[in-house]
């Protein structure tokens, strides 16, 4: 448990920072363009048509202003900048990692609502301190000490200017789909899967008393079945303690409202 998931603590809030760059073209959606007709004579077998888009995004208003995306290979950089101007260079250089920032944001939020995250793959620096629990092998609780050192990203995430920050999602936001399709989902839209992901998230439960772990192997799990087969991006909430989890969600849903009409469905 705390070895899965502590390189990726973050992540939860940083699922907000991406979702909030929808709003910025809430009221200039356009309709995705169908793919045309293949050639009825045609006998090579057709590529499946893609999926209807449900939270299209179109291209950034100041594509011009911001000058080019870079390709996805160097936008470390760019992002890295983009990122620096947004929340400041200490907390960049303390949370962010500097190498694959787009690829590896892609593919943790894929990932948060399945069983696993890869940790390769984090996008985010380990919290600081060490993993506390009270009890033994056998039979342990959650220490609430645990709660503290996640303190310092949720006050990060809650001080940022969403309206700049729609900005930098949406001038990057042909690499994140780039990105995307590169996972293997070639028909894939990656905003919709961000949405999605939102509402794993905001189904994610709060344990309303202890939460009890055992310890089979080397990491602690829930002791609760029901619980360990929640999705990892849930688990992450549970473990950052109910106050962080209620301010990661109170803003999921406050940006998902403003980048779909459609409420959450949990």
């Amino acid at each position: 448990m705390e070895n899965l998931n502590k390189p990726v603590i973050g992540v939860a809030a940083l699922v907000v920072v991406l979702a909030v760059g929808g709003w910025y073209f809430l009221r200039h959606r356009t309709a995705a363009v169908p793919p045309a007709a293949p050639p009825a004579s045609s006998s090579v077998a057709q590529t499946p048509p893609e999926a209807a888009i449900q939270h299209p995004l179109p291209p950034p208003a100041d594509a011009g202003a911001a000058g080019p995306v870079p390709p996805l290979a160097d936008s470390d950089a760019a992002i890295r900048d983009a990122l620096t101007q947004l929340a400041g260079a200490d907390a960049v250089s303390s949370y962010l990692r500097p190498d694959a920032i787009i690829r590896n944001l892609v593919v943790t939020v894929d990932n948060l609502p399945r069983q696993k995250l890869a940790v390769e793959k984090r996008p985010i620096n380990a919290t600081a301190g060490v993993f506390l629990a009270n009890g033994d092998e056998l039979h342990a609780t959650l220490d609430r000490r645990n709660f503290d050192r996640y303190k310092p990203l949720v006050t990060l995430i809650s001080s940022l200017d969403m309206a700049k920050v729609a900005q930098v999602y949406t001038h990057f936001y042909p690499l994140f789909q780039e990105a995307y399709q590169n996972l293997g989902y070639p028909n894939g839209y990656f905003n919709d899967r961000l949405v999605q992901v939102i509402d794993v998230l905001l189904a994610a439960p709060q344990p309303s008393g202890p939460i009890e772990l055992v310890q089979p192997n080397v990491m602690y799990t829930f002791a609760d079945p029901a619980l360990e087969a929640r999705p990892a991006g849930q688990k992450l909430l549970m473990r950052m303690g109910p106050d962080n989890a209620a301010a990661i969600k109170a803003k999921l849903m406050e940006l998902r409202a403003l980048i779909t009409a459609a409420p959450p469905k949990h």
